[in-house]
């Protein structure tokens, strides 16, 4: 997880932001989160899934799911990383609300202007992302912290959710010096 560099003393050690990120990462809900606002298609939760497991970074499943959660979809697109990854389902956006204290909500959204590389990321943020057919309704949006997009050409209406996702995390955690080693 640390990236090492040898110091004067000839040891390997860790930078300030290193260790920063490595002290948050170990609090217990100092991690960057995923969370998926009513997903529709298992396919994408298994990919999502296996994205968190390699990336460390957990899940939060907003219901109600437009699958069952032992859909075999979810297992056979997260493989056997499923069991790499702390998911926590919530039955409701409310219940979810609940269980995350002051961290920022992070919402990922067509509808923005503000591009996600422009943001400046923190390693505990909640990377939230909404259905696969509608995003999020209006009063999800309203009580997030920040509302990103990833710019893309004006010719297409949006990118599957698993690929989004993966490049929203991949810049937050790089932004963060927080990506796996």
């Amino acid at each position: 997880m640390i990236l090492r560099k040898a110091g004067k003393t000839g040891l390997a050690e860790a930078t300030i932001a290193q260790r920063a990120c490595m002290a948050r990462l170990t609090a217990p809900i100092s991690r960057m989160r995923i969370a998926l606002f009513e997903p529709e298609i298992a396919g994408n939760v298994g990919a999502v899934l296996r994205l968190g497991a390699c990336m460390g970074a957990d899940v939060d499943l907003i219901e109600p799911m437009g699958f069952t959660w032992d859909d075999r979809r979810v297992r056979r697109a997260a493989m056997d990383y499923i069991d790499h990854v702390s998911v926590t389902r919530h039955s409701s956006f409310d219940a979810f609300r609940a269980t995350i204290g002051p961290r920022r909500l992070v919402l990922f959204t067509t509808k923005s202007s503000h591009s996600a590389y422009d943001f400046e990321f923190m390693a505990d943020d909640i990377l939230l992302f909404g259905k696969e057919s509608a995003g999020v309704p209006a009063e999800v949006a309203q009580v997030c912290h920040a509302r990103v997009r990833i710019p893309m050409r004006p010719q297409v209406r949006s990118m599957n959710l698993a690929t989004t996702t993966a490049i929203a995390l991949g810049e937050a955690l790089r932004q963060t010096a927080c990506l796996p080693s």
